[in-house]
């Protein structure tokens, strides 16, 4: 899935040039890049299947010149996962109702690609075996507001994999006291967002508990993998709601299972995640730009292009971010309300800002 905004990564990650298609560590990789460059080694190409709005269309045939051209499918508006995920599954369905298929962000970090993709393969064996939906579930590190939780219970059945569990309920990003009682009761995992399951599984459960939204899809039969599917989804997606497959799917069906995971995950959705994951000096600064000078100041952010002269004094705590003319000086622990800055800038200034 490559077609999100990233409205809390403002103002690095735009509306034109969002950060799934941004090397924001400085790796000389895309996240996108990243995230094909993980699967390539369980999937072949030809089965590499890049959802993305269609104004990003030659960004990612940019960055992925080796993917065929008809993976690259095209949405016409925003709709969220749901329909993009319901795309997917009936176009793969298409060409093979046997399939099973994984679901995954194109903006995550993953520093332990190994475990990873043990955990990839062993919710293969699940999803292929069996009537399901799993989802990867990360043992959460600190009591982060920012991430959906999962609560968890032993299966009813034996699983050839301990760390496959039986989801008992999905909860919505809490508040700081909520988190840290999630975290220290020890049966909540962080929702990565990425799903495991087999195309007859999905369609089942979009059927249920979707069915407006299956019933358009499912109508392209025959039509999908021609001429025809580009206005087909044009006029699918202009009658489908705008719904997540979380809230949607996820937190209805019966048949749901979570493998817990340490796989170095991070969803790089926001500044304070960024921080986590590049060097910091003594004072615990994270600084991107060779041109920044730093005084009297610590535990801040500071992500400015290589040809700005930045001097900062006296700060504490602070995200310090500038990309195409707009600068942005937040404190780390508002970061949450980024998205809400965007709205007011985008309401009071105009789109060119955002």
């Amino acid at each position: 899935m490559a077609g999100g905004v990233g409205s809390r990564f403002w103002p690095m990650s735009r509306t034109e040039h969002p950060k799934q298609f941004i090397d924001v560590l400085g790796t000389g990789r895309t996240l996108l890049q990243q995230t094909y460059d993980r699967f390539i080694r369980i999937c072949r190409k030809e089965n590499i299947i890049i959802v993305t709005n269609e104004s990003y269309t030659d960004l990612v045939r940019e960055q992925l010149p080796a993917l065929p051209v008809e993976n690259i499918l095209c949405e016409p508006a925003r709709k969220n996962t749901a329909p993009c995920i319901a795309y997917a599954a009936y176009r793969i369905a298409e060409k093979n109702p046997n399939a099973v298929m994984v679901v995954a962000p194109s903006d995550h970090l993953i520093t332990k690609e190994e475990t990873f993709l043990k955990a990839i393969r062993s919710c293969f064996r699940k999803a292929g075996t069996e009537d399901c939906l799993v989802t990867l579930g990360i043992n959460p590190t600190r009591p982060d507001t920012g991430y959906g939780y999962i609560q968890f219970r032993e299966s009813e059945q034996k699983e050839k994999d301990r760390r496959i569990k039986k989801v008992k309920t999905f909860t919505e990003k809490p508040d700081h006291d909520m988190a840290k009682f999630f975290m220290e009761s020890g049966d909540f995992l962080w929702n990565s967002g990425i799903f495991i399951w087999s195309v007859k599984s999905i369609i089942h459960e979009l059927e249920r508990s979707l069915p407006e939204m299956a019933t358009l899809f499912g109508e392209g039969k025959g039509i999908y993998h021609t001429g025809k599917e580009p206005a087909f989804i044009r006029e699918v997606y202009s009658k489908c709601k705008n719904v997540s497959i979380d809230y949607a799917v996820m937190e209805k069906a019966e048949n749901v299972y979570v493998r817990s995971s340490i796989i170095g995950w991070s969803d790089l959705g926001t500044w304070g995640s960024l921080y986590d994951h590049i060097r910091k000096n003594e004072n615990g600064n994270a600084v991107v730009g060779k041109n920044v000078m730093v005084y009297d100041s610590k535990n801040c952010i500071v992500h400015m292009p290589k040809e700005k002269l930045v001097v900062i004094e006296g700060l504490d705590g602070y995200i310090v971010a500038e990309s195409d003319g707009i600068l942005l000086i937040c404190k780390k622990q508002d970061e949450q309300q980024i998205r809400n800055i965007v709205n007011d800038v985008k309401v009071k200034r105009g789109d060119k800002f955002v």
